[in-house]
C-alpha cells in the first residue's frame, strides 16, 4: 500500500513534517552547508557561518549529534580541539542544500548593495 500524504492531524508523526521543524531551525541549514566544504572545528565554524553566537551554535551543533547528522571529536591535546563534520546521514543533506541553492539562484535576485541602487538613481536622474 503506497504511503499517504500527512493530513493535518497527522503533522506529529509525519517524517517530512519532522525534517522540516529541523531544518527551518536557524542556523541548521548554514551549518550543515558549511561542514559539506569537510570538517571543521568551533570556532572555524562560527566564523564560516557568521552571525551566530556561540550558545546558540553549540546548542544547534548539540541537537544535530544527537540526530546523528554530525559527529564531534574532541582531540585530547592541550588545549582541547573539537572537530565537527557530517556523518553519511548529514551528507545526505548535501542534494537539499543544492536544490535550495538551485531554487534561489534562479528565483532570488540578489539585491543590490548601495552603491548600485545610489548609481542606478543617478543614472536615471
Amino acid at each position: 500500500m503506497p504511503e499517504r500524504a500527512a493530513t493535518h492531524g497527522d503533522t506529529v508523526t509525519c517524517p517530512a513534517y519532522n525534517a522540516i521543524n529541523l531544518l527551518q531551525e536557524k542556523w541548521v541549514l548554514h551549518i550543515v552547508r558549511s561542514l559539506l566544504e569537510g570538517p571543521r572545528g568551533f570556532n572555524e565554524l562560527s566564523r564560516a557561518i557568521g552571525g551566530c553566537n556561540t550558545a546558540t551554535l553549540a546548542q544547534r551543533l548539540d541537537r544535530l549529534e544527537t540526530l546523528r547528522i554530525i559527529k564531534k571529536t574532541v582531540c585530547s591535546v592541550m588545549p582541547p580541539k573539537t572537530s565537527y563534520e557530517l556523518t553519511p546521514v548529514g551528507v545526505e543533506l548535501e542534494s537539499v542544500v543544492q536544490a535550495i541553492d538551485r531554487w534561489a539562484r534562479k528565483h532570488l535576485a540578489p539585491e543590490p548593495g548601495p552603491r548600485a541602487r545610489h548609481a542606478g538613481v543617478r543614472a536615471g536622474s
